[in-house]
């Protein structure tokens, strides 16, 4: 059976596979920036840290390429973080275990973590080997992407000294993006004094699984199913029909992913414990009839559970569950400059009780209009305002505008045409990449960003197209080669 080591191109697979054994969760970066240290020193490589943590590499350039600018090329070291419930690891200590799995390299249970590790292995290959024609380089390595930029953003001025930049963060081979969406977080908060869970009811958990999840961005226009919006569903049918009882609900787990998981705990009559049953399993129907096509595995259970000690009031419930009905999600808006490009996006991404008498309510906007993404923020914020919940904005962070006059682009265009005989597609992409944020402290940057293909990324069915790598690194050789002096 093959395993990583015997993919191709052998040198990035080798280092995409040692940096599957460092952990590297956002805002825990030490062991990878330790890795790193560690790679620049055995290899003689000038090496900068910043105060956040932020590793620039440099190499010099090839005999005969000394007179082509720098070029910096960009990943993030950070990995999503997300596994199925039956799937037992440590993202703090444990390595990620790789399968190859036809076409596809998967993790088993887990994110692969390919988003951005098979970018951080491309530049790494790029320093260690003596057989490439290039310029001097840069290869910067970005903290905390996945979870606020915080990298990107604490970027000094100087850092880094090239003024074209190649980001390696994109999941489709053969398309070059241009522009980005910027984002905004916006986290509602209620509080309530805990009522005592009614001894005469009967108790219960509702569980939604089975949903594929993905990313908020790259992912938001597929129409896949959100375990808080099916749960604040059904709750709500349950809330209108019944003398309910809540006493717990969560879903979901990161700002930047799609809901795949969620529970609830209710506590209902005896004789409307069937009736519930029921309702669910039609619920259940409807709910696979209009996910067949994207989520054919979503689940609705129901079991009973012991009594717990309290619940929430019934007013406070009623206004739970109807904001989180009312909060918009998915696709806002598509854009009228670029074809086929979601322009404004809003992910209902978790619902967590931390304490007794407290939930909060985390979403997550993008646009790649300013105006736009703040107003969704505001309309999201809206809803919970009217629930009687605080809520609050992040500062977020800034999109990276198109430039279709770009130099470095017009060598994308032009390599990947000789090499392989077609035209790469030319995109903007609803995601968001840290160009925006570079572009504040380097404005003159000329940048682009391509990478291979991944699918579902930021879930447990993240996976990276095997042969799309050899054909993106082989392009990248080419565009290095090419740059102009």
């Amino acid at each position: 059976m093959k395993t990583i080591l015997d993919l191709q191109p052998a040198i990035v697979w080798k280092y995409f596979h040692e940096i599957t054994q460092v952990p590297r969760p956002s805002k825990k970066e030490g062991k990878i920036i330790q890795y790193l240290e560690n790679f620049a020193a055995q290899h003689n490589l000038p090496i900068k840290k910043d105060s956040v943590g932020n590793i620039l590499i440099s190499k010099a350039a090839t005999p005969g390429y000394e007179q082509l600018p720098t070029v910096v090329l960009q990943s993030h070291m950070d990995m999503v973080c997300e596994k199925n419930n039956d799937v037992t690891h440590d993202f703090d200590n444990d390595p990620i275990e790789t399968v190859v799995d036809g076409e596809w390299l998967r993790a088993k249970g887990t994110t692969l973590g390919a988003d951005n590790g098979i970018g951080m292995a491309a530049e790494l290959a790029l320093l260690v080997s003596d057989d490439i024609e290039h310029g001097p380089i840069e290869c910067l390595f970005t903290v905390d992407e996945e979870t606020g930029m915080t990298g990107a953003e604490a970027l000094a001025e100087g850092f880094m000294t090239g003024k074209i930049l190649l980001n390696l963060d994109s999941e489709d081979e053969g398309q070059l993006f241009m522009g980005c969406a910027g984002g905004k977080g916006t986290v509602a908060t209620f509080t309530y004094e805990p009522a005592s869970a009614p001894a005469s009811l009967q108790y219960f958990k509702i569980v939604v699984t089975g949903l594929n999840g993905g990313h908020s961005g790259g992912d938001i226009h597929k129409q896949l199913g959100n375990a808080n919006k099916l749960m604040a569903r059904f709750l709500y049918t349950l809330d209108r029909k019944f003398d309910m009882a809540l006493t717990a609900v969560e879903g979901g787990n990161l700002h930047n992913a799609i809901a795949r998981e969620a529970y609830a705990v209710i506590g209902l009559k005896d004789e409307d414990r069937e009736q519930v049953r029921v309702l669910l399993n039609r619920f259940q129907a409807d709910v696979e009839n209009e996910l067949k096509h994207v989520d054919p595995k979503v689940r609705m259970t129901m079991e009973t559970v012991e009594a717990p000690k309290t619940c929430m009031p019934k007013e406070m419930a009623t206004r739970l569950i109807c904001s989180l009905l009312a909060c918009p999600h998915g696709v806002m808006g598509m854009s009228q400059d670029v074809e086929g490009l979601v322009e404004t996006s809003t992910n209902l991404a978790s619902v967590k009780m931390p304490e007794n008498g407290k939930v909060i309510i985390v979403t997550s906007q993008r646009s790649s209009l300013e105006s736009a993404k703040d107003a969704v923020a505001d309309q999201v914020a809206a809803v919970f305002l009217l629930a009687g919940a605080e809520v609050q904005h992040g500062e977020g962070y800034p999109g990276w505008a198109p430039n279709p006059n770009s130099e470095i682009l017009k060598v994308a265009q032009e390599t990947y045409r000789k090499l392989f005989g077609k035209e790469a597609q030319i995109m903007a992409i609803h995601a968001g990449l840290e160009c925006g944020l570079f572009l504040e402290k380097y404005p003159y940057l000329d940048m682009i960003s391509f990478g291979p293909t991944l699918r579902d990324v930021h879930s447990p069915t993240e996976r990276i197209e095997i042969a799309t790598v050899d054909l993106w690194w082989k392009h990248l050789l080419e565009v290095l080669k090419n740059i102009p002096a």
